[in-house]
């Protein structure tokens, strides 16, 4: 599912971001027209396993979240994938918040940085 408020996107993927799930998470970000200084939020409180396939998604998200000058951020990440984060070091990569709200809290207040 899809929630644009622009300059936010909410992106809530459901169940299993593997080959099928990563493809159509990218599908759904691709379908976003970006626009310069937009956040993209990934929340991830349905997701309850990840693959490499999946994490293929959420890179190549970022990457034209950056280059289109938006910023991707991710929230709600439940322990399974946030152990495949960790163990990629991609939790280094991402943005992560621990609620939808931390966001909504950091953007309010730029000087506020919450990482996961």
């Amino acid at each position: 599912m899809i929630t644009s408020e622009w300059p936010m996107i909410l992106f809530k993927p459901q169940g299993r971001i593997d080959l099928q799930g990563g493809m159509a998470l990218s599908e759904q970000m691709s379908a976003v027209v970006p626009h310069q200084d937009q956040l993209w939020i990934i929340d991830l409180a349905q997701v309850d396993f990840m693959d490499s396939a999946g994490l293929v998604s959420l890179v190549q998200g970022l990457k034209v979240a950056r280059q289109n000058g938006c910023r991707l951020v991710i929230c709600n990440v439940q322990a399974p994938v946030r152990l495949v984060l960790e163990l990629t070091q991609l939790d280094s990569v991402f943005e992560i918040f621990h609620t939808y709200e931390e966001i909504i809290t950091a953007v309010n207040n730029p000087a506020l940085v919450v990482a996961g």
